[in-house]
């Protein structure tokens, strides 16, 4: 994971054009959650990929061009679902609140 940086990830050493990116930071209450996995899971609902979420609450994912669905597990929270269409040349930030 890069360094978290105000508004987000740092974007440095990506070739965005080249990349489809998908990340954000999960939070509780406002408060990031450093102890949640988010998981990357295709158009089919089929598990691609998962990282944990770093000290603050952030992840990030390199992803064909779609819709993909994030699902976040956090302790003492239910599991969340998001849908995300990633393409090539865009970041897409997702905030998870849980």
């Amino acid at each position: 994971m890069c360094g978290a940086t105000e508004g987000g990830l740092s974007l440095d050493g990506v070739n965005v054009a080249k990349e489809a990116v998908i990340q954000g930071q999960v939070t509780r209450a406002g408060e990031p959650v450093g102890s949640a996995y988010v998981r990357l899971l295709d158009g089919s609902g089929e598990f691609t990929a998962e990282v944990p979420t770093s000290a603050t609450g952030h992840f990030r994912f390199f992803a064909g061009d779609g819709e993909w669905t994030l699902r976040t597990l956090a302790p003492k929270a239910d599991p969340v679902d998001r849908k995300v269409r990633a393409q090539v040349g865009e970041v897409a930030e997702v905030a998870i609140a849980v």
